[in-house]
């Protein structure tokens, strides 16, 4: 079974700081991490693999500094990775990097499963994963904390939603983006970690692809950061004191009944 992984490297979430002016986050100066719930699909991919055979494939896009993520990734258990690395893919949406990874997953390709985190912790969208399936025309779940293989060729997924759990069955190959409830992510061993370390990672360019520069990057994005800004919190509070208190309560009743949160007619004498 081929598994492909989909895996971004994040700042630190403790360290993420915003351009205002250009609507982008500042990378430069920052700590990295692989994005947490793309761990988890790791390690789904590399157990579906201790069960069933076959290869784990990594696929990330990011600056040059990234290939520290998927040197991590090998170390952790992945047999070959990806690396999309090209001025021309920076600044992409999810559309862009959607379509940028679904280039590659082609030219690498065919997949039995596709995994990827529910989300990256910077960007908070959950957009890729479906972005990529439904551009391959694969069936997809979301919000999966539980899947299993089965033996003709499909797989029954749990997915944890609001209103409780849903069960799916959906046929390979297909894509999951995974919660953290799925597992917990392994640690590398020694061996794994000589092997990240000693690994040969090639970068693949917009020119190994079969895409064109006006779908990648900044150019193949149809949504744009128009402006961002810190909310400010304005709160103008009053307080009430010894031989205020019960006109305070008679207020604070008033402006719940105004904003329908209590019904009128109650004893506003504060007693």
């Amino acid at each position: 079974m081929r598994i492909a992984v989909l895996l971004k490297q994040v700042p630190d979430s403790d360290e993420v700081r915003m351009d205002e002016e250009k609507g982008t986050m500042i990378r430069e100066g920052t700590g990295t991490i692989i994005n947490p719930l793309d761990l988890h699909a790791l390690e789904a991919a590399v157990k579906v693999r201790s069960t069933w055979g076959g290869k784990v494939t990594v696929f990330s896009m990011g600056p040059p500094q990234a290939e520290k993520a998927l040197r991590e990734a090998i170390a952790l258990g992945s047999d070959e990775v990806v690396f999309l690395s090209d001025p021309r893919f920076a600044a992409a949406d999810t559309w862009a990097t959607a379509r940028t990874l679904v280039a590659a997953i082609e030219k690498n390709g065919p997949f039995d499963l596709i995994l990827a985190g529910e989300k990256a912790t910077d960007g908070e969208t959950g957009q890729v994963g479906p972005g990529v399936a439904a551009m391959l025309d694969l069936p997809f779940s979301t919000y999966v904390s539980d899947f299993e293989i089965e033996a003709d060729d499909r797989v029954l997924v749990r997915r944890t939603v609001e209103d409780g759990i849903e069960r799916q069955r959906l046929s390979l190959p297909c894509l999951l983006t995974v919660l953290r409830d799925l597992n917990e992510p392994g640690m590398p061993t020694l061996a794994g970690k000589k092997k990240g370390r000693r690994a040969d990672i090639p970068v693949t360019t917009l020119d190994d692809l079969a895409v064109d520069a006006d779908e990648v990057g900044l150019a193949g994005s149809p949504t744009r950061v128009v402006r961002i800004f810190h909310p400010q919190v304005a709160r103008t509070p009053v307080i009430y004191r010894g031989k205020d208190i019960k006109k305070g309560i008679s207020n604070l009743m008033e402006e719940l009944e105004k904003r329908g949160l209590i019904s009128g007619g109650g004893n506003r004498d504060g007693k």
